[in-house]
């Protein structure tokens, strides 16, 4: 089990890490002891900012400060940068500002332009990787200067693409920019057959979920070890676009489609921003009380289709050494 082609070593470099391993940022389950696990163990970690003030409730500067108190090492930010609200807006770029005063410099850009996140990141010395999960939203993210990208692909939890690993590869692989694979990494082996399409590093979520040190509660992390990719459905009702979830009898009482109303929105230019706001907010307190519901009733729980390779909760830095010594076989 061993990567049969040399590794962009770019990626690495850029995250000033050991192993091409990146925890992605996952609302609501990024708590600041999981982002210093996987760092640690040398991946990098990623902070998602509403995670960390929203469900875990620490201010963000303590929360940065509360994760460089767990490890020295590299960790990242992400930031969702579509403006569909100026307040929220306001307040990432407050998130950024702070983040580059405490010393991050690996950022992870989704869902917008990115020019005004790498300006400000060049600026201080960092990096910006953009989220895409096909060609025009990856040559956006490259017009506004990203350094490299997430390439989702159709296996990944929460917002996945429509592409496989390996579609998704030979359409960005003309970019002269890191590849980085985000979707279906559930063990060693598929981190290996990543690395050996040709991607410079993976992004794994899920896998991350079913760890000692995330916060989340222990239904949600056994649903993850007890089913299968075919358990794994798309539903509009989280954001008002398709989202990976665990096919629960929540998700099928709740239903996989939104209602007239919602979709009558969703496809009027003028209404779509509105719509997806009330969604967001809306998810965003139905995924919070989720995951923090220690009696596991909600069932409102996302995951991607490396539960197929997910067979137990373990300790984050254990799944990154493993990792680590399957890419030196």
């Amino acid at each position: 089990m061993n990567a049969s082609s040399p590794i962009d070593k770019r990626f690495l470099q850029h995250a000033g890490i050991e192993v091409p391993l990146i925890c992605g940022p996952m609302y609501p389950c990024s708590n600041p002891e999981l982002v210093a696990a996987v760092s640690e163990a040398g991946g990098i970690g990623i902070v998602q900012p509403v995670s960390l003030t929203y469900v875990y409730g620490h201010e963000f500067r303590a929360g940065l400060r509360l994760i460089k108190n767990l490890t020295s090492k590299p960790f990242g930010m992400n930031a969702l940068i579509e403006k569909s609200s100026k307040k929220y807006h306001e307040r990432m770029v407050q998130w950024i500002d702070i983040a580059l005063d405490e010393g991050v410099r690996f950022f992870i850009t989704s869902m917008g332009k990115p020019d005004w996140v790498v300006n400000k990141v060049h600026a201080a010395g960092g990096v910006v990787y953009h989220d895409a999960t096909e060609k025009k939203w990856a040559e956006k993210g490259l017009a506004g200067g990203a350094d490299g990208l997430i390439a989702v692909n159709n296996r990944a939890g929460g917002h996945a693409g429509k592409l496989s690993g390996k579609e998704l590869y030979e359409a960005f692989c003309g970019y002269e920019v890191p590849i980085i694979c985000a979707g279906g990494i559930g063990d060693e082996r598929d981190f290996v057959e990543a690395i050996n399409i040709g991607y410079a590093g993976v992004q794994v979520g899920t896998r991350f979920i079913a760890t000692d040190e995330c916060k989340t509660n222990l239904p949600y992390k056994n649903a993850i070890v007890q089913s299968s990719e075919n358990d794994i459905v798309m539903t509009e009702r989280l954001s008002g676009t398709p989202v990976s979830v665990i096919d629960t009898p929540y998700i099928q009482n709740l239903g996989l489609k939104v209602g007239p109303i919602g979709s009558w929105m969703l496809h009027r230019s003028r209404l779509k921003y509105l719509a997806r706001t009330v969604y967001y907010l809306k998810s965003m307190w139905r995924l919070k009380r989720a995951v923090l519901d220690k009696t596991g009733r909600q069932e409102f729980w996302q995951a991607g289709k490396s539960v197929e390779h997910i067979h137990s909760i373990d300790k984050a830095g254990d799944i990154v050494r493993r990792f680590a010594v399957a890419l030196e076989k």
